[in-house]
């Protein structure tokens, strides 16, 4: 027998990673982090592509291999914060890097009841990339070398990325950024993190892609809009609350300088409510109530509209932009504008369209007619004025409803009185016939034609 073979230690650790028994797989995670803080800490050491490409395609059959959700979801925890192990960005960025090579090779071979615990481990993985980023006080040329990264692995039109991949970040972006760095970003800021947005939705030949852009990233800006002026607003009456409550502080503390100096007199009451009271049992209730709302209120990213408005406009406004493309970013750009101007989408929808489920031609129809145009008309020129938006067609069918006959005449169903037989064509009547609708009667039964032998 030849000399045994030494296998190189991520070969090692990514089959137990992939073992049978969960013990085994829980030993191989532990080992494999306190392998890479060694490693990586070390100036001559650190990985190459192609050893973590070895070890996520471990992590990931780990990750296959567990079930149950809680420990699914501690698993994916557990792998996500490997990424802070490494010392180095660029250790991080190379990390991250092979996990998302990992996920579009592997994505094809996921079955469906697999789906959820690896869109899980996608979240997390961007969830502590953009924690990484915070940690380092968002440097600029650290999150553009990360932007860059997520848009060559997923965004990019050469990637290899599946369609089920691209729609997921595009999806789970906003809403990890919101809860990694709401309230520490400003709108520059948040400006620089959808920048590569902004230049995929006016490149791309993909329209699920530029669907997915518009809806999960711009669309989301729009609707969040009022919840990020009201957080403003919050946040400057919290200001002046602040400031408010240090002039009565002050205040208070000269009262009760007061207060002592009287208490020190005999026959002078004290003015504090003795203790297990109500009115002193009040003011932590209320402070509590207060904590209770600050913490059921939902932080929002905050977004200049009108600098957002300008580049999608200039983007979409190149020449080599598809015509799709910059027809779908100007309603967008649009919307944005009117937010910048304080005029929000949803006051333009009138309240027909709340009240009226099937919603659509009627309510639009009549949205045509202006105030200007109904003011002055009542009665039937009014009635005239609503008539004249509608279309020919509409026009058409009334006049055709109007020359179908008498509605308090019952006519019969096709198929006899039973109404059981297959549906007719109902025959118009003729031009020369409409005079006499009102009083026709009951056309005569055809003759049968007997042969000429019989009578």
């Amino acid at each position: 027998m030849g000399p045994r073979v030494q296998l190189p230690p991520e070969i090692l650790l990514a089959q137990r990673l992939a073992g049978n028994e969960q013990v085994t797989r829980d030993r191989a995670v532990r080992k494999l982090r306190k392998y890479i803080v060694a490693r990586t800490q070390r100036a001559e050491g650190g990985f190459t592509h192609d050893e973590l490409l070895k070890v996520w395609k471990g992590l990931f059959y780990c990750m296959w291999m567990q079930d149950k959700p809680l420990l699914q979801e501690e698993l994916g925890r557990t792998i996500s914060q490997l990424v802070h192990a490494f010392q180095t960005t660029e250790a991080q960025h190379l990390f991250l890097q092979t996990f998302w090579q990992t996920m579009n090779r592997e994505w094809p071979g996921i079955d469906r009841l697999r789906l959820d615990k690896f869109y899980m481990l996608m979240r997390m993985v961007l969830r502590e990339a953009l924690t990484a980023l915070q940690t380092q006080g968002w440097d600029e040329r650290q999150t553009e070398q990360l932007l860059e990264l997520l848009t060559t692995e997923i965004l990019h039109p050469d990637s290899e990325a599946p369609n089920g991949v691209k729609s997921h970040f595009i999806e789970i972006f906003l809403e990890e950024l919101t809860k990694v760095g709401a309230h520490e970003l400003t709108a520059d800021q948040n400006l620089r993190l959808i920048g590569p947005f902004c230049t995929i939705a006016a490149q791309t030949q993909d329209s699920l892609v530029l669907h997915n852009i518009a809806q999960g990233i711009f669309e989301t800006i729009v609707e969040q809009a009022p919840l990020a002026i009201e957080e403003l607003m919050n946040e400057l009456e919290e200001e002046e609350l602040s400031e408010e409550e240090e002039l009565s502080e002050d205040e208070a503390l000269s009262e009760e300088e007061v207060l002592e100096e009287e208490a020190q007199e005999p026959g002078v009451l004290s003015r504090e409510p003795p203790k297990g009271s109500v009115c002193r049992a009040q003011g932590p209730l209320g402070k509590q109530a207060e904590d209770d709302d600050e913490d059921s209120a939902s932080p929002v990213l905050q977004f200049d509209y009108k600098a957002v408005a300008d580049r999608l406009f200039e983007m979409a406004s190149h020449q080599d932009t598809p015509p799709k493309n910059r027809k779908r970013l100007y309603k967008v750009v649009r919307k944005l504008q009117a937010l910048a101007e304080g005029l929000f989408p949803e006051a333009d929808i009138p309240e027909e369209a709340y009240r009226n489920p099937r919603g659509g031609r009627r309510v639009r129809m009549k949205k045509r007619l202006s105030g200007s145009q109904l003011q002055g008309k009542t009665g039937r020129h009014a009635k005239e004025a609503l008539r004249s938006g509608l279309s020919p067609g509409s026009t058409r069918r009334r006049r055709r409803r109007r020359a179908g006959g008498d509605p308090a005449v019952p006519q019969e169903r096709p198929g006899g009185h039973g109404g059981t037989g297959a549906p007719r064509r109902q025959r118009r009547p003729r031009v020369g016939a409409k005079a006499k609708m009102a009083g026709c009667q009951e056309p005569k039964a055809k003759r049968k034609r007997t042969p000429e032998g019989r009578k």
